[in-house]
C-alpha cells in the first residue's frame, strides 16, 4: 500500500486494532498482559527509496500500487505510477530533501538524464545521506557536478550504476538514540538494514534492556545485524557473543561496539546453524577459537530473524536456554515458532511495537522463561 495522506486524529483507532489483533491470535500462548508502544503518527521512517519518473520536462518522485482494473500482465495485477511530491511517513528531512533534488537537477541534462531512483537515509538529528541510481556510467564531469549539489544540499551523495559506486563523502550516517537515559551511537550504512522508525527502535531497545536486566550469566545474540540490540544489551551481560552472516553487518556492528566503547562483546561473521554446530563441538576452526566459547555461560539468547521465522531445526536450539528474548518482525511466523517453543518455556513478556503505522504489519517482543518441569 503507498502511503501519501494520513489523519493522525485516526492513529489511536488503528493502533488499538493491532492491540486487539495480536491480543486475539497470541491468546493460546496465555501472555501477561500486551505491552504497546505507538509510533509518532507521521515522519517516523528515517529512510526512503523512490524511483524517478521521467515525463517531457516533467520530473517526479513515483511509487506503485496495484491497479485491480487493469487486465492482469503475465497473470499478475497489473500496477499503476503513482506521483509521490510529499511523503508524510518518511522523516521531515527527507520531505524537504525531495523537492530539493529534484529542482536543483530538474534542468541539467548531466545530473538528470537515466536517473532511475533515489534513496534517502537520515537520522534524529538530521545527518542525511542521498544515494543516486543511473542506468548509465558516471564520469568524471558527473562527479564534479555532484560534488556541488552535496554541499548546495548538505548532505553526503553517492552515485550508483552498473558495476559502479561513487561514494563522495562517506557511506553512512551515525545515529544517535538516547535510551534509558544513555546516548547510544550506531553507524548506518548505505544499502544496508537499518530499523526504520528510530522512535519504535528506541521503545524496542528500552524494552529488551529492561527484561534482561539483573540477567545472570551471558547472551548469546544470533542475526545481530549492526549490532542494534547488541550495544543496548551489554551492560547487562557480563560477556555477548554475536553472530551475523553479513560481511558489512560484521563490520558495522564492530564499529558501533568500539563508538560506545564496548569491550565484553565478540561478533562472529556465522550463520545461526554454524554456531549451533559450534556449541556442539561438531564445528571447530580459528572463528570458533576466537569466540571462547569454554568460558561462557549462555543463560539467555536473543533472536531477530528475519520474516520467513525460524523453521524447527533452528527453534530447537534455543531451548535450551532459560531465557529467549525472540524480537519479530512478523506474528505470523512468530506464533508457528512459539507453538514449539511454548514446549519448555513460557511466555513472560509479550510487547507490540508499532514500527509501521497505517499498515497491517505488526513488530512484536516476546520473552520467554523455562518452565520448571522442562
Amino acid at each position: 500500500m503507498v502511503i501519501f495522506d494520513i489523519d493522525p486524529s485516526r492513529y489511536d483507532a488503528q493502533l488499538e486494532a493491532k492491540r486487539q489483533r495480536i491480543e486475539r491470535q497470541f491468546a493460546r500462548f496465555s501472555p501477561p498482559p500486551l505491552e504497546v508502544f505507538a509510533s509518532p503518527p507521521s515522519h517516523y521512517r528515517m529512510r526512503a527509496e523512490f524511483r524517478v519518473w521521467h515525463e517531457g520536462d516533467d520530473l517526479f518522485y513515483a511509487m506503485f500500487e496495484a491497479d485491480p482494473e487493469a487486465p492482469l500482465q503475465r497473470g499478475r495485477v497489473a500496477q499503476r505510477v503513482v506521483r509521490v511530491d510529499r511523503f508524510p511517513v518518511a522523516s521531515e528531512r527527507i520531505n524537504e530533501l525531495m523537492p530539493r533534488l529534484l529542482d536543483a537537477i530538474r534542468d541539467e541534462p548531466l545530473m538528470r538524464r537515466k536517473l532511475f531512483q533515489v534513496e534517502f537515509l537520515t537520522t534524529l538529528s538530521g545527518e542525511s545521506l542521498v544515494t543516486m541510481i543511473y542506468h548509465k556510467p558516471l564520469d568524471d564531469a558527473w562527479e564534479t557536478r555532484a560534488r556541488e549539489l552535496q554541499a548546495e544540499l548538505g548532505v553526503s551523495l553517492i552515485g550508483r550504476s552498473r558495476k559502479q559506486r561513487l561514494v563522495l563523502d562517506r557511506d553512512h550516517v551515525w545515529e544517535r538514540l538516547e535510551v534509558d537515559g544513555r546516548e547510544l551511537r550506531y553507524q548506518q550504512v548505505e544499502n544496508s538494514f537499518t530499523q526504520p522508525n528510530a522512535e519504535i527502535c528506541r521503545s524496542m531497545l528500552s524494552w529488551a534492556r529492561d527484561v534482561t536486566r539483573e540477567s545472570e550469566g551471558d547472551l548469546v545474540e544470533l542475526y545481530c545485524g549492526n549490532g542494534n540490540f547488541t550495544v543496548a544489551l551489554a551492560e547487562n551481560f557480563l560477556r555477548v557473543v554475536a553472530t551475523e552472516i553479513s560481511r558489512t553487518s560484521v563490520a558495522s556492528a564492530q564499529a558501533n561496539l568500539d563508538a560506545n566503547g564496548i569491550d565484553n562483546v565478540h561478533v562472529a561473521r556465522m550463520s545461526a546453524e554454524e554456531f549451533a554446530q559450534a556449541l556442539s563441538g561438531e564445528k571447530q576452526g580459528r572463528r570458533v577459537a576466537a569466540m571462547g566459547l569454554a568460558d561462557c555461560d549462555f543463560s539467555t539468547v536473543l533472536v531477530d530473524p528475519p520474516r520467513a521465522g525460524l523453521d524447527a531445526d533452528s527453534c530447537a536450539p534455543l531451548m535450551r536456554y532459560s531465557r529467549i528474548v525472540y524480537i519479530s518482525c512478523n506474528p505470523d511466523t512468530l506464533a508457528v515458532n512459539l507453538e514449539q517453543l511454548s514446549r519448555t518455556h513460557r511466555v513472560a513478556r509479550m510487547a507490540l511495537f508499532d514500527q509501521f503505522p497505517w499498515t497491517d504489519h505488526c513488530e512484536c517482543g516476546v520473552l520467554l522463561e523455562r518452565r520448571p518441569s522442562a
